[in-house]
């Protein structure tokens, strides 16, 4: 019975079937799994990770800093004066705003009789302090219980360093100065020790009536005094705060103090950060750019796996961009789970590092998810990926369907429609733009796109270079040179993405080994032979023949230097206000706060003059003031430019007479500014001396001198030069092992890179064994072979990293570091062939897989 078949009921509508063809079809092929795509995934999860974590530990600490300023900064704003108090005018003005709370900062000796002296952090508090925050002690006790005088003895807090130098425990006595001072607790932590900065020295913290009693306080003596302002809500917010900062410059113009409030509590410790925020973005920019050769060769190795797919769709009518479309979304899908990867670890880097370390730092860390800086680093992982994946995919535009039926040995390469150079042209645009605006410095972010691209396009040259050489030479007799040589140049082969991707590892490891060693040399070794082995500080005028006298009877040997030295900050430079100075980064340092200035007859000694003549000894003219010409270059000054300074709360205009180059290295006596004599006639002041024995001192000598200084001449500061080296070296060491730490990610990408690139090639390794061993290759001939291979590459390569490495420390060493260059192959030739070793190891081991493989079930679908 004939009849029609009943109809099947209507489904309702499939979900999949509203999207778009395209990503239809791409959610339907990765339904497969990520196979090939490890490499892939770990390169762009690695770079986004490094970019987002560092950016948002950046945040979360500048919002720490943010929100606990007022704690930080001991109150809502901070008015500084060096080497004098405020006077009354300046009290009246501070007082009438609001509750104001003092302390005073300065170096001075602890001695502890016969267990000898140290150099001490003196901090002075009055009755109010803490005024905001807890002050931590071990044991804990009241101001009144901890500072106050008691039969004769005023009370201390000491760092817990101070009592292991020393010897001492809680209850010991000593004298500061001439003063008698009891400790009476050690110090745990101090809720404003972030504003207070780094010191060469442990803290002590006393009262300042102690402080008084000290006789420290002498005309021109280094003591920095700091006013804390406490306003009332009505003025708490930042506009009341620019305002009052606005007013007391106007009102007090020559106060000459230096003024900080709760928003920006302590801006030098928050540009550092950004400045080492920079950095490590570019490393997380340089993992992520290396990483980019690995998402280059997982796109290569899919697109070739595809190859079938592709002809296929075309034969079914499909249009090249149309795979492509498939292609690009598939890649990009893959790529957004890399990116989101990143993202959560990046992310929760803060929330970690809280967690971890949180009552270790001394740093106020607020925790947080930065948005912004996350979104930012997304781009960085999509853009990376977008911009290695153009090319391949663009090719694939163009795989003919013969493809389906036509032996894969040398399959045809091209370059893609122009359509596709446009695209990649723009996404390569869109990641430097993103990279420079991006970047707290634009210069140094530009520096590095530029090097970038120049090693890019250099280790693609040395790839090239290498093939046509390698097609060039004569051919070896024996199989395994020849088949090595072979596989070098032949279509198909590796050498490109090996050279690049182990190019760019070896030449970041040569430049921080390079970096490393220079700077270690620069620390440790190259202290000239005649570095001054004691700085004294603050001697007083009165006393200064005297000391002079004593330090030439105790080392007679030696060569002792005093010259007068004050402390002035620079208002203006030809007539324009410092804040509207935009001077080089390297020079900068010089308009923030307070400089060490002096007066001579003479030019100094460890200078030269290179512009104008010096003045008479007899000199009484206008002031005049000779510049270093360094710094006068990057703050664009020439000679007859009129500079002006706050000396203790006057305002001074002196004229540049002369331009001299210091030699900084020598640790002798020098100062950016030296003035004629007459300029401070009759301002106090005190000295700066310097002891330097030929050929050095020893242990014993430096002991004793530091002992009987500190007992006859209380006064007077005592820093040993090796004891603030070691200090230096210490933080630069730490900040070395972070930098190392960091590179490391970078170093990672290159593995996975150079994995990758192994990767990517097995299917040509497969067939070439598969074939050489029906042939009667033995797996050992192979073996030597691809070894020698592996070898050859490897070692051409770090040719060219030795060699763009070097290049690439020196130029930081000597123009961003500012020091001297010196080449040591010693930590880089270590780094190049550990990293050819490793190239070769991994090659052997893909090799030693694809050796293993039964060449039947192959040859049967040939």
């Amino acid at each position: 019975m004939h009849g029609t078949l009943p109809a099947s009921p209507q489904k309702g509508p499939n979900r999949a079937s509203f999207l778009p063809l395209v990503l239809r079809l791409a959610f339907r092929e990765l339904r497969g799994g990520l196979r090939g795509f490890a490499i892939f995934l770990a390169c762009i999860a690695l770079g986004v990770a490094a970019i987002a974590g560092v950016s948002s530990l950046s945040r979360s600490l500048t919002d720490g800093i943010t929100r606990e300023g007022r704690r930080i900064l001991g109150g809502d704003m901070a008015f500084s004066l060096l080497q004098r108090e405020a006077n009354e005018a300046e009290r009246a003005f501070l007082s009438q705003k609001g509750q104001v709370s003092t302390i005073a900062n300065l170096r001075a000796m602890a001695v502890a009789g016969e267990k000898g002296s140290a150099l001490v952090e003196l901090k002075a508090v009055d009755v109010s302090y803490p005024a905001i925050g807890q002050l931590e002690t071990d044991p804990p006790l009241t101001s009144a219980d901890l500072f106050f005088e008691r039969s004769g003895f005023f009370g201390a807090a000491a760092d817990p360093t101070l009592l292991a130098r020393l010897d001492l425990k809680v209850g010991d006595r000593i004298t500061i100065g001439v003063a008698k001072v009891e400790l009476r607790a050690s110090l745990i932590s101090e809720p404003d020790k972030i504003a207070s900065g780094i010191g060469f020295g442990p803290r002590l913290i006393v009262s300042q009536d102690a402080l008084r009693a000290s006789g420290l306080i002498q005309p021109g003596s280094l003591v920095r005094w700091t006013y804390r302002l406490m306003l009332p809500p009505a003025l708490s917010s930042e506009e009341a705060l620019d305002a009052i900062e606005a007013e007391a410059n106007r009102v007090l113009p020559e106060a000459g103090w230096n003024v900080r409030n709760r928003v920006n509590a302590d801006a030098r410790f928050a540009r550092n950060i950004e400045r080492f925020t920079q950095f490590l973005t570019l490393v997380g920019l340089t993992a992520l750019l290396v990483g980019g050769v690995g998402v280059a060769n997982a796109v290569r190795g899919f697109v070739d796996r595809k190859r079938a797919s592709i002809a296929t769709l075309k034969s079914l009518g499909a249009p090249g961009g149309q795979v492509v479309r498939l292609y690009l979304t598939q890649v990009m899908l893959i790529a957004a789970i890399g990116v989101g990867i990143g993202l959560v670890v990046g992310a929760a880097l803060p929330f970690v590092v809280t967690g971890l370390f949180g009552h270790l730092l001394p740093i106020p860390i607020q925790p947080t998810l930065a948005w912004s800086e996350l979104g930012i680093a997304s781009l960085y992982g999509f853009l990376t990926a977008l911009v290695f994946a153009l090319g391949p995919l663009g090719r694939a535009h163009d795989v003919p369907v013969s493809g389906l039926f036509r032996d894969q040995i040398d399959p045809e390469r091209r370059w893609p429609r122009r359509r596709y150079a446009v695209a990649l042209i723009i996404s390569v645009a869109a990641l430097v733009a993103l990279s420079v605006v991006a970047a707290y410095d634009q210069k140094i972010a530009l520096m590095f796109v530029g090097a970038a691209a120049v090693s890019f396009a250099l280790l693609r040259v040395v790839a090239s270079g290498i093939m046509a050489l390698a097609r060039r030479l004569p051919r070896p007799r024996r199989t395994a040179p020849r088949l090595a040589l072979a596989n070098i140049h032949r279509p198909g082969a590796l050498t490109p993405s090996l050279v690049l991707s182990l190019g760019l590892g070896i030449t970041l490891l040569v430049t921080l080994a390079m970096i490393d060693g220079n700077l270690t040399r620069e620390l440790k070794q190259t202290l000239p032979k005649n570095a001054p082995s004691f700085f004294f500080l603050d001697i007083p005028s009165a006393q200064a023949d005297a000391f002079e006298g004593f330090l030439r009877t105790e080392a007679a040997s030696a060569q002792v230097e005093r010259v007068p030295m004050m402390r002035g900050r620079l208002v203006t430079l030809r007539g324009l206000p410092v804040s509207q100075i935009k001077a080089n980064e390297d020079v900068s340092w010089v308009l923030e706060g307070d400089r060490g200035i002096t007066y001579a007859k003479t030019q100094p000694e460890g200078s030269r003059l290179l512009q104008g003549s010096w003045w008479a000894e007899d000199y009484k003219g206008k002031p005049l003031v000779s510049f270093d010409d360094k710094i006068a270059e990057g703050l664009g000054l020439k000679l007859g430019d009129e500079v002006m300074v706050n000396v203790l709360g006057r305002n001074i205009t002196a004229t540049i007479t002369n331009l001299r180059r210091v030699e900084w290295r020598s640790l002798g006596i020098n100062f950016v500014m030296v003035f004629s004599p007459n300029t401070f006639a009759g301002a106090p002041h005190t000295h700066l001396a310097t002891v330097t024995f030929p050929g050095g001192s020893d242990a014993a000598t430096d002991a004793r001198i530091l002992r009987k200084s500190a007992l006859a001449y209380p006064m007077v500061t005592s820093v040993r030069v090796k004891d603030a080296l070691d200090a230096v070296n210490d933080l630069v060491s730490q900040l070395i092992t972070a930098i190392r730490g960091a590179s490391a990610i970078a170093l990672i990408a290159s593995l996975l890179v150079l994995a990758g690139a192994l990767a990517a090639g097995h299917r040509a390794r497969l067939y070439d064994a598969v074939v050489l061993k029906t042939l009667g290759a033995t797996r050992a001939r192979l073996l030597s072979a691809y070894a020698l291979e592996y070898g050859l590459l490897g070692a051409a390569t770090a040719l060219f990293g030795l060699i763009a490495g070097t290049a690439a420390a020196s130029l930081i060493v000597t123009r961003v570091m500012n020091l001297s260059f010196t080449l040591d192959l010693s930590g880089a030739l270590t780094a190049s062939i550990l990293a050819v070793l490793v190239a070769v190891g991994l090659g052997l081991m893909g090799t030693w897989r694809i050796l293993s493989q039964k060449p039947a079930q192959y040859l049967r679908n040939l």
